[in-house]
């Protein structure tokens, strides 16, 4: 449970190099330290309840260490020209303590560790502090890199080890360039990362597909007085759907889920980030807007309820030793399993956007370029629904498009969900062109600013939504035909996300769950 094989040392290398890229020049000569504390387990408020514990990403990335309270301590000299000696990393794990034998699993032993993790040497956290005193010495103005300091972001260091640096007159420390050289060293997934993000993406591709067929199986527990086992569960609430979803995930080895599942309903779908996952489905005779459903019972058996036609949005993955899967599925829930006359209408229109997007990608193709193109297809579309009328280029001028796909086109992955935000996004980005066809709007909230690379993993995410908050800013707008609206605005959202490598010529898709309306219909009903 605490290791892999996992490529540590090259990410360091790495790591090191980047920061040499951007020290300054009375530094770079120097011997170079990265310092990093790994995260401790939390406990529920005060109590001495364990929560889950899961690596701090950047201490995992340097040490491919899942073991709480670990310590990484990484020394490059650049001067060496033996490329064996100019790097090393030393682990740091806690020792065994008896009450770890009682009430937890205990770290490993130190011989275990070696087996487990690809760094120079290991030790216990105790010895650390002499560690440092002797790289202190050997080393007279070597540079220590840490994360920032005093930051809630970030694992913290105890001060007895930061103490004795911070005083030196002949050392450095700085938290000014690690954090900044890990985003940019992470940006670019090497072939032991993508291997661990294509499996966090099977596991929940056939995650997601379970779903579907539990939902197509319509399994009725009626009549039975006893806990209803896994094969004859219901889907009526969104909380059920998380539920096998997650399942589906853990029964295959996936410990973690790499965000909050969003699994939101009828007009709840239009919700971006609807993390709430606790209502019923909407039956009739009761409405779509009637979230509460007046108490109806999932499992109670009463004939004239029936499940309104209405969409069902799942936005959810897993994790795999710390990488991460970001997939949306969005399908029918009623109508037998099949999408309304205007569900699929939108649903189609959003999958065109995704399909055209992905057919786009390719290295040095700007992210900002995909964004534009996802409004210009649903600008078309709409006019072609009737939804928007007049010229095209004035709507798409106008910015009233951000009003139904109010969000980014997607945003990179990695360890984290929306991974390494200030390489993605930089402050001062000198890559982004004026846009002379759109508007300001589309890209106030995009997560990626950049032109791709060979190697980058981003989400392809295209939405269409019909969110009454959003919607009251085209109220008034020449370029919506609102009585047509109105018989939209009940559907919530469609979004489809699948996750993408960026390969030499062009883009892999790692997400296996499909997403045609032909084979949707077909499972969602149960006919396959």
């Amino acid at each position: 449970m605490f290791g892999s094989s996992y490529c540590a040392r090259a990410h360091v290398q790495r790591t090191f190099e980047q920061l040499m890229n951007v020290l300054p020049s009375q530094l770079k000569d120097k011997p170079q330290v990265i310092l990093l504390a790994g995260g401790r387990t939390p406990f529920r408020n005060d109590t001495d309840r364990e929560l889950p514990f899961r690596q701090e990403s950047n201490f995992y990335y340097l040490s491919g260490c899942s073991v709480p309270g670990s310590f990484l301590l990484a020394l490059y000299q650049p001067e060496h020209t033996n490329a064996s000696t100019r790097l090393s990393v030393k682990l740091s794990i806690p020792e065994i303590q008896a009450a770890d034998l009682m009430w937890s699993v205990p770290p490993p032993t130190i011989e275990e560790a070696k087996q487990l993790f690809d760094v120079t040497d290991i030790a216990y956290s105790s010895e650390l502090q002499g560690t440092i005193e002797l790289l202190l010495q050997s080393h007279s103005e070597a540079v220590f890199h840490t994360l920032p300091r005093n930051s809630p972001l970030f694992p913290t260091l105890p001060e007895e080890y930061m103490a004795t640096i911070v005083t030196s007159e002949t050392h450095t420390a700085t938290d000014a360039y690690l954090l900044s050289s890990l985003h940019k060293t992470r940006l670019i997934k090497d072939e032991n990362e993508v291997a661990m993000l294509q499996r966090a993406n099977d596991i929940s591709s056939r995650a997601h597909e379970t779903v579907m067929r539990v939902l197509g199986n319509a399994v009725q527990g009626a009549g039975i007085d006893r806990p209803l086992l896994p094969g004859e569960w219901l889907i009526e609430k969104e909380a059920e759907a998380e539920a096998i979803f997650v399942a589906s995930c853990r029964r295959e080895g996936a410990v973690h889920q790499a965000y909050l599942p969003i699994v939101a309903a009828s007009r709840r779908a239009a919700t971006l980030h609807y993390c709430c996952n606790d209502r019923e489905f909407t039956w009739g005779p009761i409405k779509p807007h009637d979230h509460l459903n007046h108490g109806a019972l999932a499992h109670g058996p009463a004939p004239e309820r029936q499940l309104e036609p209405q969409l069902l949005l799942i936005d959810a993955g897993c994790e795999w030793d710390c990488y991460s899967a970001d997939i949306t599925r969005t399908m029918p829930v009623g109508n037998g399993g099949k999408f309304t006359e205007k569900g699929k209408q939108i649903y189609s229109l959003v999958l065109e956007m995704q399909q055209k997007s992905m057919k786009t990608l390719r290295p040095g193709v700007h992210w900002d370029t995909i964004q534009l193109l996802c409004h210009q297809i649903l600008v078309e579309g709409f006019l072609d629904l009737g939804l928007f009328k007049g010229s095209k280029d004035e709507i798409l001028r106008s910015g009233i498009s951000s009003a139904f796909f109010p969000h980014g086109v997607g945003h990179s992955l990695g360890m984290d969900v929306h991974d390494v935000p200030s390489a993605s996004k930089p402050i001062n980005n000198m890559t982004i062109l004026q846009d002379k066809v759109g508007h300001p709007s589309f890209y106030t909230y995009l997560r990626l600013r950049l032109p791709l690379a060979e190697g980058m993993v981003v989400t392809v995410e295209p939405g269409i939504y019909f969110h009454e908050h959003l919607l009251k800013a085209v109220d008034e707008s020449e370029y919506v035909n609102h009585n047509l609206l109105e018989e939209y605005r009940e559907m919530g959202g469609v979004r489809i996300e699948d996750d993408i490598l960026i390969t030499s010529d062009g883009c892999e898709n790692l997400t296996k769950v499909r997403s045609d309306v032909e084979w949707l219909e077909s499972v969602c009903s149960g006919e396959i």
